[in-house]
């Protein structure tokens, strides 16, 4: 079976202002912890070799009660309390502002994927978020379900979906380029596979995918993409999945509107190509085991038509 994560996993490599605030806390935290670390045990290494026991020689000179010893260590470790303190609270501010008081994206965690929607246009889709280069993105989390966690390692910090409980995060990209995100709290049997893309582009292609987004489904052309219409409402699809145009509105199951654009499948399990999408329309649980998805028994006939329908929604 193949599986596909495509995008970088590091958080070491920042690409936003929020991101890089953390990582710059995280370098001053390590240097910190790493020069008190060879601090002590220089000192410790220091008193085993410069105070061994030696046959006839006197006890070390004891220094206990000496108020300026004690002064000093603790004066040190105050100081350092402070300005790792004073480090975090700046990380804070830079990476996690004030929620705007209306939302440029919610996002909403599903067992096993994400539902992404923008408000200001109406846009629904799955797993896969755009945005502008250089323009912080207010997001509104939510599940439907269980605990999830959103988090792009690239572009900023983590942040739990509690259901009934709206979180509220910052995103933004200093580079054009698509960023790995993923679910990292454990919500079930493939919580590994609950995979997200940002895209990150250019104002003006990013204007142009959010024209695209907007239009309704376009009406199938070839024989077979009709016939896959016809399929995808004789069967019970359309009690799960939405497709704007066609009245099909449930919302339980991915938006199916412009699926052909997007890159994967199955919440980043595999490429969205023909031959992976006819995988997993013949056997769900094959591709990606446990997903809510149901077998079928489609017919070879009708998993082909499907697919020539779904090739055509971009």
């Amino acid at each position: 079976m193949e599986f596909i994560a495509t995008g970088n996993l590091t958080a070491f490599d920042p690409q936003s202002p929020g991101a890089r605030a953390i990582f710059n806390l995280w370098h001053l935290g390590f240097l910190v912890f790493g020069a008190i670390f060879v601090l002590v045990a220089g000192a410790i290494f220091y008193a085993l070799v410069r105070y061994r026991w030696r046959e006839g020689e006197l006890d070390p000179k004891q220094i206990a009660g000496n108020k300026t010893v004690e002064i000093i260590w603790t004066a040190i470790p105050f100081l350092v309390v402070v300005m790792l303190f004073t480090a975090t609270a700046r990380t804070m501010s830079l990476s996690d502002p004030p929620p705007a008081p209306k939302p440029d994206l919610i996002v909403v965690g599903h067992q096993w994927w994400w539902e992404i929607r923008y408000p200001d246009s109406g846009v629904v889709t799955a797993n896969e978020i755009h945005i502008p280069v250089g323009k912080p993105f207010s997001v509104r989390l939510d599940s439907v379900d269980v605990l999830h966690e959103f988090w792009v390692p690239q572009l900023g910090r983590k942040m739990t979906t509690v259901p009934g409980h709206l979180n509220n995060i910052w995103i933004e990209a200093d580079a054009p380029g698509t960023y790995l995100g993923f679910c990292t709290e454990f919500c079930g049997l493939q919580h590994a596979w609950m995979h997200f893309h940002v895209v990150a582009e250019p104002q003006a292609d990013f204007d142009d995918w959010m024209r695209a987004q907007r239009k309704p489904a376009a009406a199938p052309v070839g024989e077979a993409a009709v016939k896959g219409l016809a399929v995808f409402r004789q069967f019970t699809c359309v009690n799960c999945h939405a497709v704007n145009g066609i009245h099909a509105d449930a919302r339980v199951a991915p938006d199916l509107t412009h699926f052909g654009s997007r890159k994967f499948l199955g919440a980043g399990v595999r490429e969205n190509t023909p031959e992976n999408l006819r995988a997993w329309l013949k056997d769900p649980q094959e591709v990606k085991p446990g997903a809510l998805m149901p077998n079928f028994n489609l017919t070879g006939e009708q998993i082909d038509q499907l697919t020539a329908y779904f090739e055509e929604q971009r």
